[in-house]
């Protein structure tokens, strides 16, 4: 009504009150508070009805920083018990997912706010995942809202894999697989570099070692599905099928091989690359391989036991989430999972930042002639045969090495 304050004057003090001139007010308000409106849909304002908290955005990343982050902070004993990693990790990570996603940046409102900081969003993806919690368990605390946490959470596992994806969820390099040989050579399995095993309800299929490093992981085939439907659809082959893995050469008992083996349990093929155990071992050198394979088929165990204890969504139900998310927060895990193995030194010191990894393979668009050497792996692998062969050398040397 501001716009038209002399026609409401001339109305109150005119002797001549028409109705014509009360509903040119009337005609006149309406259009006004109609432009209002447009006004405020136009530049995104309120919506009607919604309720603002005022949860002191500040104050909970003053409170966060002081207790975790400050030079002399209050639970300082207390930081990997509760983020699973040390604090100079968890800033490493912090500062990557900031830097590729400007959603974790601590930005100011239309009129000076500030908005949550970075620690704040991400620490609250980290209770999430590493407690299980709902997603606004934490509000109170972090003072971050349920839909904002939830955002935080998607953003930071897609941040993760982009980091640091292609540095801690590779395959292993030339470096990387003589150092798993040689481990195997000393536990009395030459050419051994990985364990492999998966876990229900949606398939987690991994690959990992003795120091509970994992090399691969498949995930989202439906629990309903067995080993062998999995095997079937993984890639884990795939660079040995294509003749891009590095070359292994061993011998064992006086046969030479020149493919490395897993180290499996009874439901697998019988193919060359898979070493089982004996289900009722008879005589003193098959009970010696079958008790051998069992112990370090127990590596790939340990992996599993302790990515479900620094990650507890990995571990209990997650039916909040959609597939495609679930699948995120899993390989954002075992990123993550390696991460803290290397950085605590369970690794012995060895390489993880890419050098001595295998050339880069450039695409070609000329004629492959390579595809009968692609049958020939591809039937090699799957080899009964060498399956057999390779385990009665096996058990003749733990036997001749171990059991005399």
């Amino acid at each position: 009504m501001d716009r038209y304050p002399d026609i409401l004057e001339d109305i109150l003090h005119s002797d001549e009150n028409s109705d014509d001139e009360w509903d040119m007010l009337l005609a006149e308000t309406k259009r006004e508070e109609e432009s209002r409106s447009k006004r405020r849909n136009k530049h995104c304002g309120s919506v009607p009805g919604h309720r603002i908290i005022r949860r002191g955005r500040v104050e909970g990343h003053e409170r966060l920083y002081h207790n975790y982050f400050a030079l002399n902070c209050v639970y300082d004993a207390f930081f990997r018990r509760r983020f699973r990693m040390g604090r100079p990790l968890f800033l490493r990570i912090v500062s990557g997912v900031e830097q590729y996603d400007p959603y974790f940046v601590q930005t100011t409102d239309a009129i000076g706010n500030l908005g949550l900081s970075s620690l704040q969003k991400v620490t609250v993806a980290f209770r999430i995942l590493t407690y299980g919690t709902p997603a606004d368990s934490v509000d109170e605390y972090v003072r971050i809202g349920e839909n904002t946490a939830i955002e935080s959470l998607r953003r930071f596992v897609q941040a993760v894999i982009a980091v640091f994806g292609d540095e801690y969820l590779r395959p292993p390099n030339n470096n990387d697989i003589a150092r798993l040989l040689a481990i195997g050579e000393q536990r009395g399995f030459p050419g051994m570099y990985t364990g492999h095993c998966h876990e229900p309800t949606i398939i987690l299929e991994v690959v990992a070692s003795q120091d509970l490093w994992i090399w691969h992981a498949f995930f989202g085939l439906p629990g309903s599905l067995n080993d062998i439907n999995v095997l079937e659809q993984s890639p884990v082959f795939a660079t040995l099928t294509e003749s891009r893995a590095p070359p292994i050469n061993y011998r064992i008992n006086g046969h030479d091989y020149t493919m490395g083996y897993y180290i499996a349990d009874g439901i697998y093929p019988n193919w060359s690359t898979f070493v089982k155990t004996i289900p009722c071992p008879q005589g003193l050198k098959r009970k010696h391989y079958a008790t051998a394979q069992e112990s370090i088929r127990k590596d790939v165990e340990r992996a599993f036991g302790v990515l479900q204890a620094r990650f507890a969504i990995v571990h209990g139900p997650t039916r909040f989430w959609d597939e495609e998310t679930l699948a995120y927060i899993m390989k954002a895990c075992i990123i993550m999972h390696n991460m803290i193995i290397e950085d605590e030194g369970a690794t012995n010191d060895n390489d993880f930042d890419g050098s001595g990894e295998n050339p880069i393979v450039q695409v070609s668009h000329v004629h492959t002639p390579e595809f009968v050497d692609f049958i020939q792996t591809h039937h090699q692998i799957r080899s009964n045969a060498s399956h057999s062969q390779l385990q009665s050398d096996l058990i003749e040397h733990l036997w001749q090495r171990y059991g005399q």
